[in-house]
């Protein structure tokens, strides 16, 4: 019943593209400046036949008190963010109309940023970026083309801080709940001889973190120097992270959390991940004139680092003979205390080329972007218990090699076929190689050699049906390869197909608002988390063969009066595997059609908020995620329930006469009501075949992310 209500919905939307609309984002929009051609490539104008969200620095700065950027995000339509330590600080995930953040696109400047081999977002590696924010936009669905690996469910677009044209200074300094604390510095030089500019930021975030003993400690810096001269703009930026975290990744048994939520089964002392990352971009925009311009984009980035593990009667035999079993019978029996690195080093280079053409009804990007990942894995034991006799400190017992090639090309237009509709098409050809070689963590050979070839096209219309209202149609499809933990839990891994429909009107008059959007995302084989995690904390995916999601985003804003404003956002969805099979107690069973995992029907948000005066604002925000599975079978052992939290947010700006050109007092109250809840969480099974003798039974075993009670932030930010 409740699939042909959306699908009603969907078609109702359909029928209407005959009779209303065109875009207003919700945040206003400006004269697009050089710099913004950074990001024109994968960036959508607000008219474009796609879903997406615009979010300006200002909108960012009230809250940005320490959080990652993800948890900044929390209230934009169909994401659910979740926090390894509970309270948005360390490793933090955002998903989009319920899919993996592995399915996620994230550029920088237009270079890629998500992870070319593991496809995953790491925002814990860049501390405090958003204060290097200008803006970003959140595309829904496929989106348009953009450089890196294929958008799944989402991209996200971010544009780094604009040039400044006068000299300007920041110290801001946060304090808060679990001993969390952030300063940061920022300085720009303003012009200098009207063509240069010199800026750069330093940072630092320490948290406790609402898990025991899961702090964080996180450094950032981010340097950049700007030339701007009659239509050439160049720019070199370097930033980068430092970062040292708690494991807090295992999560809570049921009981565990039931006992004491904030407790953390890790004991060593040293648990951590320690890992460093440096980017190093060069673009170069130049207008050629009133029609032409040019975008070059050079990029390098360093990473490098590990996570350090103590393991109690670990096997001897998966250390590769760098233990050695002396005096033990049976080889496989001997075990020993140990503590083991796993290390990282990677090495990722880019290069994105744009040409622009642009007349009165006319819009066309022609592109391309090549990109080399060359990433290093091994293993080091540096203390153990028993049978190390001959073992030197750095001897590695695994080493494993991963290179990567991503070559892409597009084509994409709009055109103004009359004053009422706009045609927007959008063609990209990616070619994607991936080798590996040596070992993985468990000693075996992985030697995969795939090489993939994608075409994805888009296409769209826009109608305008008055000044205030447009419709929009859309289709585009898109492909994504696996991941190398895909390969490692599945060498026969495919990559994933979506076609993806989308229908949408938009409305904006006297300060109302409002954006719906219908969306069909048909898949083949898609990458669906199975629940479960690697002995990493990984999450492990495997194909879904036909599946789909289908649904319904409500974005609006509402003037109460001059002094309040009220917006809402909705999402409905229902998310199917069209046919699900799993091993239980021994046998295949059909589970038919079932839910897809980390995927809730209902995803609700409201900011309700309240300006008595120009510098003073103070905001509401709630927060609803429906009931979702962890695993694909809907069993009630995978479920996690609904949960409803609200944020208060209060921001001051005091413009002193003197010294200090403002003065920001800004706090955070998150989780104002006290509400325990889970926002994340895995799922497994595993056959028990020694209890009852000849009996194979399945057992299921789950575990849960406990997220922060009621917690805040204090921010002051003094501006020169």
């Amino acid at each position: 019943m409740k699939n042909r209500i959306l699908l009603s919905a969907f078609m109702l939307t359909t029928s209407v593209l005959f009779a209303q609309q065109n875009q207003v984002d919700l945040d206003s929009t400006k004269t697009q400046t050089l710099e913004e051609v950074l990001v024109k490539s994968v960036r959508v104008k607000p008219n474009a036949p796609i879903a997406h969200s615009n979010v300006a620095k200002a909108q960012l700065e009230s809250r940005n008190l320490g959080q990652d950027l993800p948890i900044l995000l929390n209230y934009l339509p169909s994401v659910v963010t979740t926090s390894d330590a509970g309270a948005g600080i360390g490793y933090t995930g955002i998903r989009v109309r319920g899919v993996s953040p592995l399915s996620t696109n994230v550029t920088i400047n237009g270079i890629p940023f998500t992870d070319a081999e593991s496809l995953g977002a790491f925002w814990v590696n860049m501390p405090d970026f958003t204060s290097s924010v200008e803006s970003l936009q959140l595309q829904r669905g496929v989106g348009t083309s953009t450089n890196g690996s294929g958008a799944f469910g989402a991209s996200i677009n971010i544009l780094t801080d604009a040039s400044s044209e006068t000299p300007s200074a920041e110290i801001s300094n946060s304090f808060g709940s679990y001993n969390t604390r952030k300063h940061s510095v920022k300085f720009s030089t303003g012009k200098i001889n009207d063509f240069f500019e010199f800026s750069g930021r330093l940072s630092k975030i320490n948290s406790d973190g609402y898990v025991d003993r899961a702090f964080s400690n996180l450094k950032s810096y981010f340097v950049q120097g700007t030339y701007n001269n009659n239509g050439t703009l160049i720019k070199a930026l370097t930033f980068g992270g430092h970062e040292k975290t708690y494991q807090s990744w295992e999560g809570l048994t049921k009981q565990q959390l039931e006992e004491d939520r904030r407790q953390n089964p890790y004991t060593y002392e040293n648990e951590i991940d320690n890992y460093k990352q440096d980017h190093y971009q060069l673009h170069w925009n130049q207008k050629i004139n009133q029609s032409w311009s040019t975008n070059l984009g050079l990029n390098y980035t360093y990473g490098r680092g590990y996570f350090e593990q103590y393991r109690e009667d670990d096997a001897v035999s998966t250390y590769g003979g760098i233990l050695e079993a002396t005096g033990v019978d049976f080889y496989g029996t001997a075990v020993t205390d140990l503590i083991r690195r796993r290390w990282l080093d990677n090495d990722f280079y880019v290069f994105n080329a744009t040409l622009n053409y642009k007349e009165s009804d006319f819009d066309l990007t022609v592109g391309g972007s090549y990109s080399n990942y060359d990433g290093d894995h091994f293993g080091e034991v540096i203390w153990a218990r028993q049978f190390a006799f001959e073992t030197s400190i750095r001897d590695r017992y695994y080493f494993g090699n991963g290179k990567k090639t991503d070559f892409s090309a597009f084509a994409k237009a709009t055109y103004a076929l009359n004053s009422e509709i706009d045609v927007y098409g959008d063609l990209q050809f990616r070619n994607v190689g991936y080798k590996t070689s040596g070992l993985t963590s468990d000693l075996v050979n992985m030697l995969i050699d795939e090489s993939y070839s994608f075409f994805n096209p888009k296409v769209g219309v826009s109608y305008q049906l008055a000044p205030c209202s447009s419709l929009y149609a859309s289709y585009a499809r898109a492909n994504r390869e696996p991941s190398r933990s895909d390969f490692e839990s599945n060498p026969e891994i495919k990559p994933e197909q979506l076609n993806d429909f989308e229908i949408g009107w938009r409305f904006s008059k006297q300060g109302v608002v409002l954006n719906v959007n219908s969306y069909y995302m048909q898949y083949n084989e898609q990458l669906i988390l199975t629940g479960a995690l690697d002995d990493v904390g990984a999450p492990i995916r495997t194909n879904s063969g036909d599946s789909y999601r289908i649904g319904l985003e409500i974005e609006a804003a509402f003037p109460l009066s001059d002094a309040f404003i009220l917006q809402p956002v909705l999402t409905l969805s229902s998310n199917k595997n069209k046919q699900t099979y799993s091993q239980i107690d021994g046998a295949l069973k059909d589970f038919g059609t079932t839910n897809i995992s980390f995927s809730p029907e209902i995803v609700a948000s409201n900011a309700f908020i309240f300006s008595p005066t120009e510098n003073l604002s103070v905001s509401l925000l709630s927060k609803y995620v429906g009931d979702q599975y962890m695993g694909n079978t809907d069993t009630e052992t995978s479920k996690l329930d609904a949960y409803f939290i609200n944020d208060l947010n209060v921001t001051y700006k005091w413009n002193p006469k003197s010294v200090f050109s403002s003065v920001v007092v800004s706090a955070l109250v998150n989780n104002v009501f006290d509400k325990e809840f889970v926002s994340n969480g895995y799922y497994y099974t595993y056959d028990d075949d020694w209890s009852v003798p000849g009996q194979l039974t399945t057992i299921e075993g789950a575990g849960y992310y406990p997220q922060a009670t009621r917690n805040f932030l204090v921010g002051l930010t003094l501006k020169f």
